[in-house]
């Protein structure tokens, strides 16, 4: 791991600066590292994927415990200082990529380093970084929801997207991060972190999140598709009341003619309005939408 001097250093001699316009805000608290490395109880079967690596400072300590290390960084002068820093190390793979494709899609290039890497590692696939503010959201809805999924995330993200991971039903944070994370796994906040624990200091407090799939809960959606166009469509009008969104509906959505029987088999009033509403609502209401009772 590197101290803030020593990545001043690196900048220095590259001649560049942190970027803010990609989020570039560097951990520098090292206890605050191995908390996060800790608290994922990494295994040297498991493959890391590590989404904004920087200079590699926690890149470092990551391959030290894991199996292989994706480390995925879109500034390209960072990309080769970590590259240098980590050349001796084996179980290392540095990607200058953007991590996301679009919006709704992860970067073939991960996701492909991801699938030779489990030919040699039959563990867990870990999410652990330090992500871009401007990448944080939709990078975790992406991996928590699939094609390509991880068994577990810990990050540190700004603390309104931690708050928003871990929102209840009502609150004015929950929406559709919270519902799919919900979902699909159990999340939770580890530690909030002040601005000086990064360099340069951000505007905003961070915080540490844990999210943990859980296969048991994910196996009840029955078409993930549908669940995203289901949660699109009512917490787009999360203000209305459920049976005034379904005016709204398009796609395969817009087939469905009898939106009264399925608010009554669900047990759900349809007078509640969406932000109302539990995740396991939401995914009652897709499964019989996609043709079969939950």
């Amino acid at each position: 791991m590197q101290t803030k001097r020593q990545i001043q250093q690196l900048l220095a001699s590259a001649g560049v600066s942190p970027n803010r316009q990609l989020g570039q805000h560097f951990l520098i608290d090292l206890n605050l590292m191995r908390l996060l490395i800790e608290s994922s109880n990494i295994t040297d079967n498991d493959i890391v994927l590590e989404v904004g690596c920087g200079t590699g400072s926690l890149t470092e300590a990551l391959a030290e415990r894991a199996g292989t290390v994706i480390a995925v960084e879109i500034d390209r002068t960072l990309a080769e200082i970590a590259k240098s820093r980590l050349a001796k190390t084996g179980n290392v793979k540095i990607i200058n990529a953007d991590a996301l494709e679009n919006k709704n899609t992860v970067s073939p290039a991960v996701t492909d380093a991801l699938t030779l890497a489990r030919k040699s590692c039959p563990g867990r696939i870990l999410l652990i970084a330090n992500l871009p503010y401007n990448i944080a959201s939709p990078l975790i809805l992406n991996l928590a929801t699939g094609p390509a999924t991880v068994a577990a995330m810990y990050v540190t993200v700004q603390k309104e997207v931690a708050e928003r991971m871990t929102a209840a039903p009502g609150t004015g944070d929950y929406g559709t991060l919270s519902i799919f994370l919900a979902a699909t796994g159990d999340a939770g906040r580890i530690r909030v972190l002040k601005p000086a624990v990064f360099w340069p200091q951000p505007q905003v407090d961070s915080a540490m999140v844990g999210f943990v799939h859980n296969r048991a809960k994910s196996d009840r959606i029955r078409n993930m598709r549908l669940l995203a166009e289901t949660v699109k469509l009512f917490m787009g009008h999360r203000r209305k009341t459920l049976s005034a969104c379904t005016k709204f509906a398009r796609g395969k959505l817009a087939e469905i003619g009898n939106w009264p029987e399925i608010f009554e088999l669900c047990a759900i009033d349809p007078k509640r309005r969406p932000e109302q509403l539990a995740p396991q609502d939401y995914i009652a209401i897709a499964n019989l939408c996609s043709g079969g009772i939950n």
